[in-house]
């Protein structure tokens, strides 16, 4: 939520890929000298969001309600929710033992070979009503090009059977073979299915009723028609921060 929040405001640190831009890192080199781990580089204008969240959270605010307000200190009028109030967190199994996000990812450097992912929290998890009433009232649901192992699943494991299928379109995270950001390849490798367009699109099938797929991967359209999908073949990779790329999904679906 945080990086959605950050972008929108225009202060996401594109470089670094996560955080805030021109931050710095007193805070943490200050624990570091007291002996604290310092691993995972959270800067100091970061840690003050986590702090202003955290306190909210010991007052008895729900995480929705964090997140609303988070958005309004940042000057953001778009919603940004959170898929549960519920504590859900991902867990990779490991040849070396069970991992935290943040220690597969930041500690480890994704070393550790992957065996399993689980999502601790997740049955007992459900949407909130804010949630609901977004899905309710949009015109389109777009799933991202993100990682559907881990940054989709869990979202659609909790609200899926609430997302209106054919007002839902989901975007391809693979392109040639590759995916642009993050080790979607590598992970569906591991643990499955293969890293393909087409088996990321039936991840999704029974949520979406439309797909965007790369247009350097035209030749898999007829394999999604096939899977009764409304298959769309565009330009998906983004240079422009997705502000093209979603214009012309919003002129083909709405």
């Amino acid at each position: 939520m945080d990086a959605v929040i950050y972008r929108l405001a225009g202060v996401f640190n594109d470089d670094a890929g996560y955080g805030m831009k021109g931050d710095s890192f007193s805070v943490l080199e200050a624990l570091a000298r007291l002996g604290e781990p310092a691993w995972f580089r959270i800067g100091d204008k970061d840690f003050a969001t986590h702090v202003v969240r955290a306190e909210m959270l010991r007052r008895g605010c729900t995480l929705t309600e964090c997140a609303v307000e988070l958005c309004s200190r940042f000057g953001v009028a778009t919603k940004v929710l959170p898929m549960t109030n519920e504590r859900v967190r991902t867990r990779f199994v490991t040849d070396r033992g069970v991992l935290s996000f943040q220690e597969y990812f930041v500690r480890e450097r994704l070393g550790p070979a992957l065996q399993a992912i689980q999502f601790d929290g997740i049955g007992s998890a459900k949407p909130t009503d804010e949630v609901l009433s977004a899905l309710h009232e949009a015109e389109l649901v777009i799933i991202g090009p993100s990682n559907p192992l881990i940054s989709i699943a869990p979202i659609i494991k909790v609200i899926g059977s609430n997302m209106p299928r054919d007002r839902t379109v989901a975007i391809t995270p693979i392109v040639a073979g590759a995916s642009l950001k993050g080790p979607t390849v590598e992970m569906m490798r591991a643990v499955g299915p293969p890293p393909t367009p087409v088996e990321v699109a039936r991840m999704y099938r029974d949520v979406a009723a439309s797909f965007v797929l790369d247009r350097r991967d035209r030749e898999l359209a007829p394999s999604l028609d096939e899977m009764g999908f409304q298959t769309l073949v565009l330009d998906t990779v983004m240079t422009d921060g997705g502000v093209g790329l979603a214009g012309r999904i919003l002129e083909a679906f709405t």
